[in-house]
Order: structure tokens, then sequence, then C-alpha cells
């Protein structure tokens, strides 16, 4: 596992203070800036505004979509129509063999179709780029913008970390970009389709992630 320099950790603290009221575009353009090309995004292709963001500043970027086997149709066929559209630089992962005992809703899926094929995926990068956001729930509520990412040993970037759902949102229609299509009928947090449903209380968009299962997060953004 990488380990990070005490000089790393101190210039991360100090980004993080002047980028608490930045944009998204002034943090990828330090984060690109600082690392080059050595950056990767990570994209569940739930929404495309950070996406955007990366493809109009570094579009060579790499994009890694993690395929669980387990997505709606829906969510495939939005993942082919953006790569083709925008000529991503596209990355999917596969979980390994021994995620077939472990199908989704189960104990470990999440750890063997997510986190560890993303482990694979990063090994050797400097940075990671997630679109997660301090509104999403309670488990996100105090993240950094920049931050070491212990589990996967490089430094993990949140650009909308101080964005709303509705900062999100005037951005695709400012922009003119097309939103994922399972949010028309009602969907508002998308992961794998067996433990996803439209959210059963409207004001918690993640209230439709593993309904009736005692989890918050997939093991991603966790410590």
């Amino acid at each position: 596992m990488t380990t990070p320099t005490p000089a790393l950790l101190d210039e991360l603290e100090v980004v993080n203070e002047r980028f608490e009221l930045a944009s998204p575009l002034e943090i990828l353009t330090w984060i690109f800036e600082r690392f080059g090309d050595d950056v990767t995004m990570a994209c569940s292709f739930e929404d495309v505004a950070l996406l955007h963001m990366i493809h109009e500043l570094r579009p060579a970027t790499e994009i890694i979509f993690l395929d669980t086997k387990g997505h709606f149709a829906e969510t495939l066929g939005f993942v082919a129509r953006i790569e083709r559209d925008w000529t991503l630089n596209l990355t999917r992962t596969s979980p390994g063999p021994e995620a077939d005992a472990w199908p989704c809703g189960t104990e470990r899926c999440c750890e063997l179709r997510k986190v560890e094929p993303l482990r694979r995926a990063v090994t050797g990068r400097a940075a990671w780029i997630t679109a997660v956001k301090r509104v999403d729930g309670p488990s996100r509520a105090a993240m950094k913008t920049l931050s070491w990412d212990e589990k996967f040993g490089l430094v993990k970037v949140n650009p909308l970390a101080a964005w709303t759902d509705d900062d999100v949102a005037y951005y695709l229609r400012s922009h003119g970009l097309p939103e994922h299509p399972l949010w028309a009928m009602g969907y508002a947090s998308i992961g794998c389709a067996k433990v996803t449903a439209k959210p059963p209380v409207p004001e918690d968009r993640r209230s439709g992630r593993w309904v009736g299962a005692d989890k918050e997060e997939c093991g991603l953004h966790e410590a």
C-alpha cells in the first residue's frame, strides 16, 4: 500500500482550506496541473455534470465504470450512449470469479463487485475523482474536497463536495446535458437493479438504496 509523504498530507490540508468555497472547475484545474495525466475518475453515470467538466478540461482522462454485472439495462445503455457521443476513454471493470458466490444484495457483493475492481483499476495512479456530495447523506456530510484515501492508496478528490442536487440540476440544464433515463421514471439514487428502488422517502434521495437493509454505503467512500 502506498504511503503518503508528510509534505503531501500538509499540501492537501492547505489546499482543502483554499478550495472550500472554490468551484468544481477550479478544483479540477488544480488537480490536473498538480498530477497531470496520472488522474482517473470513477463514474457511475448517475449524472454527467462532473464527467462533462472533466471531458471539457482533459478529454483523454480515463473514466472508470464499475460494471457489477447487476446494473439496470437503462444504465448500461446510457453509459454506451455517452461513451459513443463523447468519445470517452472508458475503462469497464468486471468482478473476479470470487464474486460469483456473492450476487447483488448479499453480504460481500459490494466488496467484490465494486471495491476490489476499483482497487485494481486505480493501482499506480496518483489521484481519483468522484462525484459524491455532502448532501448525499449523513455518512458523507463531513467529507473533505481532497484527502488521502487509505483504502486505495492515492489522493481522493470530491470536486462536487459542497454542491447540492439543485446545483447539479442547474448545470445539466444550462449545458443541455442528458439525464439518466431512470430519473424520469422516479428513481433518485441509482445503483444495482436488485437493490435499488424509487425513494420511499421523497426528501431523502438515497432512501431507495438498499431498501430493507441496514446499509448506507457500498464501501467505496468509507474509511
